[in-house]
């Protein structure tokens, strides 16, 4: 329980009504998650607006509410605010008492990469025997606690809850990926970030933002708005992560692959296999947490796929440096990570690759198609599930990203589907976004495969598929299923593979669907 007016002084109140000071036993922005005694934050947000369930708020027992609308004919206190939600996540950090200071922070955002390079990086500290916590697309965890995730970055309420039980349990490192979207509704405003990564960023989430402009803005106030005591970790070749490099207060980490002036760089790619094998160069001394790299080399061999996992290796490479673990333990977690589901993950390799691969975005498209032009295989057979809801501009950009690379990798054919009854009405494609897809493969000379089922496209390529050929599953949301019925169709065409085995690769998934 805590004071009502404790509780304000964390927030700026424009006016008030009914004013009194009470004792608040906690604080609630979903009114069907009210209980006797909470404070009530209402959050205006894209569908709806919290302040229409006030009422059912007060017959569950709330006792105050914050507005940004003051309310008539209410009996009880209500508190007007500017901005509701910032005024949440500053409620939300008293109420929790500040418990993100007790932990060290670990931020990454990026356009591509945040889930691989969070993972990758938790791989490192729990390998270097540190207690850690995982926020992010995938699942939140830490300790013996573990649930699928809602929403990439949570609400501050709930990631302030989080951290609590965290520093509770003693958890020392927290590692979570950032999203656009949770930097510019204040959900992480009052975390205490000990170190910040921006990877990379592209045309993504344009409508959510209005413009690439204001999606830049958001995604780099973290980096811009860190702490004097925190480390940035940036991309030198990626323009807009570089260019962050004297807009922001806090000690900066670079590194790059192409541009080679940074902290750390690479030399000796091989990416024949799809799988990469390089040499880590430290080029300048690196001290923190009472930990001093002097410059030196050192060699990996990545179990995960993909030429942005060489990126995100760096990443997570760098977080572990700046955590003081030691390069031979760095060495060994990123060596033995098996990676992420959907991000360029082999789920079969006897005879042919198939490969399942999330396909979000042309940067993600662009990773993706180059990591194959590195690899040496027969032919490619390109099942993509076309994005449903998206609009038709990020779905001709997506397909211009793919048309690009068809000479390269001798695309004459793709096989599309709807997914049909593998998405949820949010996700269903429209006849202009088929048409845009269409029209993009059709200047390009690409044949197209048209299917409205998820299934029948990919037993379609797997019918195709001869040794040392590569199956892509490619695609958001409607290719969710596709890793589970590609197995299944594989299992139709050869039935004298173990099916127990055949499986393993997708058993351990937590949001996708085994």
């Amino acid at each position: 329980m805590m004071s009502l007016y404790e509780l304000l002084k964390s927030i700026d109140v424009i006016k008030s009504l009914n004013e009194k000071d009470i004792e608040i036993k906690g604080i609630a922005y979903h009114s069907g998650k009210v209980r006797p005694g909470d404070l009530f934050v209402c959050i205006k947000g894209y569908k709806t607006d919290g302040h229409r369930y006030i009422p059912d708020a007060i017959k569950k027992g709330a006792v105050a509410v914050v507005v940004e609308d003051l309310q008539p004919d209410l009996d009880i206190p209500q508190f007007c605010v500017s901005d509701s939600r910032k005024a949440l996540a500053a409620l939300s950090a008293v109420y929790y008492d500040n418990p993100s200071q007790a932990l060290e922070v670990i931020g990454i955002s990026a356009t591509n990469g945040k889930t691989s390079t969070a993972f990758m990086t938790n791989a490192i500290l729990e390998k270097h025997r540190l207690k850690t916590g995982l926020i992010g697309t995938v699942m939140v965890k830490f300790g013996n606690y573990i649930e699928p995730s809602i929403l990439t970055t949570p609400e501050s309420l709930d990631l302030q809850r989080y951290f609590s039980q965290m520093r509770d349990q003693e958890i020392s490192h927290v590692v979570m990926e950032v999203s656009s979207s949770a930097l510019e509704l204040n959900r992480v405003a009052n975390v205490d970030f000990d170190i910040v990564t921006l990877n990379n960023i592209n045309r993504e989430h344009i409508d959510l933002h209005g413009s690439f402009e204001k999606y830049f803005e958001a995604k780099s106030s973290l980096i811009r708005e860190a702490k004097p005591e925190a480390w940035a970790i940036l991309n030198l070749d990626d323009s807009h992560s570089k260019s962050l490099i004297n807009k922001t207060k806090a000690q900066v980490l670079t590194y790059g692959i192409k541009d080679k002036t940074g902290h750390l760089t690479i030399k000796d790619l091989d990416l024949s296999t799809g799988r990469a094998r390089f040499t880590v160069i430290i080029q300048k001394p690196i001290k923190a947490n009472g930990a001093e790299y002097e410059p030196q080399e050192f060699d990996i061999n990545l179990s995960v796929s993909g030429y942005h996992s060489v990126y995100n290796s760096l990443v997570a490479i760098s977080i572990g440096l700046l955590c003081g673990v030691p390069v031979a333990t760095i060495q060994e977690a990123i060596n033995s990570f098996k990676g992420v589901e959907r991000r360029f993950q082999i789920i079969y390799d006897k005879g042919f690759k198939i490969i399942d691969d999330h396909f979000a975005n042309p940067g993600n498209i662009n990773v993706t198609l180059e990591t194959l032009s590195m690899m040496d295989y027969n032919k490619l057979h390109l099942i993509y599930a076309i994005r449903g809801s998206r609009g038709v501009t990020t779905n001709r950009e997506s397909a211009e990203a793919m048309a690009r690379w068809a000479d390269r990798l001798n695309i004459k054919e793709v096989i599309a589907t709807l997914s049909k009854s593998h998405v949820m009405e949010k996700d269903k494609v429209t006849q202009e976004e088929v048409e845009v897809f269409m029209e993009v493969m059709e200047e390009k000379g690409i044949k197209v495969h048209l299917f409205d089922e998820l299934r029948d496209a990919i037993a379609s390529g797997l019918s195709k598929a001869e040794q040392d050929d590569v199956v892509l599953l490619a695609g958001c949301q409607g290719m969710d299923y596709g890793a589970k019925i590609a197995l299944e169709e594989l299992h139709k065409l050869k039935p004298y593979i173990d099916k127990k085995e055949l499986f393993k690769a997708i058993e351990d998934r937590i949001a996708g669907i085994s």
